[in-house]
């Protein structure tokens, strides 16, 4: 199993848009896909479930926040409990042998961070400190190591646009980072912090497992970014338009971060009614679609860079 986190500071990048199709092109292939919805906003969530189905089915008892809400993530609520399989998604894909499972994420879940960070105080010793570092740090990591999971080749972990709490265990149970990016400079602004904010998180997580007595069984991390993804461009005659061309060599040549050659044209077509049918939109697009080829070449790179099977294309 590979578990990728998928996020950006930049709000309004397509980073939900990305991990919705990308999980059914992956799944269309013949794999075991799981998506987290780590996002308070709840868009991905809502991309397989209308909001009448989310309050009637998974509100109250089969979301993500029920999980972080507990006194000790995972003590009480079950990670594996609140896997949902989409009907109309998996109708789709049901001759394809894969299959595509979500965690429901819930509006409430913007209050979590402060309640997770307040449980780290409290704590009097340097190593009882540590400790509770890791383990709340960890907690999403060990969950994902139930055995339960292993029958999925990919997690795909849709982040919030921001640096706390929740998308840090995102990050510390993750093997790579991908980064959904609009080629303009509000979006790849902050690259280079997202980066740098990322390896001191990896540092201290690291430290403090190799600090006598603080490890409580936890091991090292160290996630990489996959790289960048640019969404949303706008094309002519083939090609992208000028402005952007030079904002995404600009990052090839100067961020640290890694820039992935697959890019996602901006089509309100395909993605202006995300989530009305609770299909996403690449399992329902002609082949020959332009947009689903940018999504297979997408795949082809995500797929080959984690070594996961790539399949055929459709």
């Amino acid at each position: 199993m590979r578990v990728v986190a998928v996020m950006n500071y930049k709000g309004g990048v397509g980073k939900t848009t990305l991990t919705a199709n990308l999980g059914a092109v992956a799944a269309s292939r013949g794999l075991r896909v799981l998506l987290l919805d780590l996002d308070p906003q709840t868009n991905l969530t809502f991309s397989f479930f209308s909001v009448d189905e989310w309050h009637d089915r998974l509100k109250d008892s089969r979301t993500i926040k029920q999980w972080y809400g507990t006194e000790s993530p995972g003590n009480e609520v079950s990670l594996a409990d609140l896997i949902v399989t989409p009907e109309r998604a998996n109708h789709v894909l049901k001759e394809t042998g894969g299959q595509l499972d979500l965690i429901s994420s819930h509006l409430g879940l913007i209050d979590i961070d402060l309640e997770l960070a307040a449980r780290l105080g409290g704590t009097t010793t340097l190593d009882g400190s540590k400790r509770k570092f890791l383990d709340l740090h960890g907690c999403l990591r060990a969950a994902l190591e139930d055995g339960r999971f292993s029958g999925y080749d990919l997690v795909l972990i849709d982040c919030a646009p921001n640096f706390g709490l929740v998308t840090k265990t995102a990050i510390v149970a993750s093997e790579q980072i991908l980064v959904p990016a609009k080629a303009d400079y509000l979006s790849t602004l902050g690259l280079d912090y997202l980066a740098g904010n990322c390896g001191k998180l990896v540092e201290q997580f690291n430290d403090f497992v190799n600090h006598k007595g603080g490890s409580g069984g936890h091991r090292a991390i160290d996630p990489s970014f996959l790289g960048v993804v640019f969404t949303m461009v706008q094309i002519y005659s083939q090609q992208v338009v000028l402005a952007q061309h030079t904002y995404i060599e600009e990052v090839r040549l100067n961020s640290r971060v890694p820039v992935l050659d697959s890019k996602i044209r901006n089509s309100p077509r395909h993605f202006g009614d995300a989530g009305e049918s609770g299909v996403p939109a690449m399992l329902g697009a002609s082949a020959k679609d332009e947009v689903v080829r940018e999504f297979d070449r997408l795949a082809d790179e995500v797929l080959g860079a984690l070594a996961l099977p790539s399949g055929g294309h459709r």
